[in-house]
């Protein structure tokens, strides 16, 4: 049976740089585990690799939905696990690399039998949060579904939704509904952790936003509201940095606030990614603390898929 790797992490954690190196080195094709990369003309606030790099080494599941569009866990894994048989074909290497955790986990413990959306429900719920804020939301949740709400923040507006909008359509609690059991793979999958030292990954995230906003990131969230009927509830725009921008093209904040919230949001996002790590069990830890150091385990652990 072949291998395939993951390679996951925080953001800003330096996967991507850390996956290219191996591909260039290796028959290696990258298969983004990313929610937002997903999204076309979303180039600057995702760190999407860009044209020339794509050029050298492949990468899939990037461009493929327009930014009011929605793309769905299950979608991902089904869409992957084409990737990947399409890839292992030409008898390469298929290695997954991304943030959204919650694709890993649909990919390797299936997914649950949850409603679709129900888009008038969920236009209540924005309804009830313009009006009284998330956390009055959360505290609604917390009534509902404790066990969900304990592991959703206050501030993470789309799950808090998406817990709600499950038990009003269900009245069941979403935790109830997400007993899963081990979904076969036809494929050994070796999963990998990059995970940097805190204060490192604060100042990288700090760092990559000023870098984001000196590219243009701004002037790209103007285009894609010209050019597409977008709205601040679509998941296109409640990713980090882009939910941010658009309060501020919206008069809601300041640059400095905007600034200031985005890197927040980001560090948040980052912390619960590394909550996710520790729940998946067997992930080999890379040394991010030395690049090369991850560098080379990388190319070592890859060989073995060769």
């Amino acid at each position: 049976m072949r291998t395939v790797f993951a390679l996951l992490g925080p953001t800003a954690s330096g996967k991507s740089a850390l996956a290219v190196r191996a591909a260039q080195k290796l028959a290696v094709e990258i298969v983004s585990m990313d929610s937002a990369l997903v999204y076309r003309g979303m180039d600057i606030g995702t760190a999407k690799p860009g044209a020339a790099l794509r050029a050298q080494v492949a990468h899939h599941l990037i461009d493929i939905i327009d930014p009011d569009q929605t793309y769905s866990a299950g979608r991902w894994r089904d869409d992957a696990l084409a990737k990947i048989e399409e890839i292992a074909s030409r008898n390469r290497i298929p290695l997954l690399v991304g943030g959204t955790m919650l694709y890993y986990r649909a990919l390797t413990s299936g997914l649950d039998e949850l409603p679709q959306a129900d888009a008038r429900v969920r236009a209540e719920i924005d309804a009830q949060a313009a009006a009284h804020g998330w956390p009055a939301l959360h505290a609604q949740l917390n009534e509902v579904d404790p066990k969900a709400a304990a592991r959703i923040a206050p501030n993470d507006p789309q799950r808090i939704q998406r817990a709600l909008e499950v038990w009003r359509v269900t009245g069941k609690p979403l935790s109830a509904l997400q007993g899963r059991k081990e979904t076969a793979l036809p494929f050994r999958l070796r999963g990998l952790a990059l995970i940097p030292e805190r204060s490192v990954l604060h100042e990288r995230i700090a760092q990559r936003f000023d870098a984001m906003l000196k590219l243009g990131l701004i002037d790209e969230v103007k285009a894609l509201r010209e050019r597409y009927r977008l709205s601040a509830a679509l998941p296109s725009m409640r990713a980090v940095g882009y939910r941010q921008v658009w309060e501020y093209l919206e008069g809601a904040i300041d640059r400095e606030t905007m600034r200031e919230k985005a890197i927040a949001a980001t560090r948040q996002l980052a912390k619960r990614q590394l909550t996710w790590l520790r729940s998946f069990a067997d992930l080999v830890r890379l040394d991010a603390g030395g690049a090369q150091d991850a560098a080379v385990a990388l190319h070592l652990l890859l060989g073995e898929g060769r």
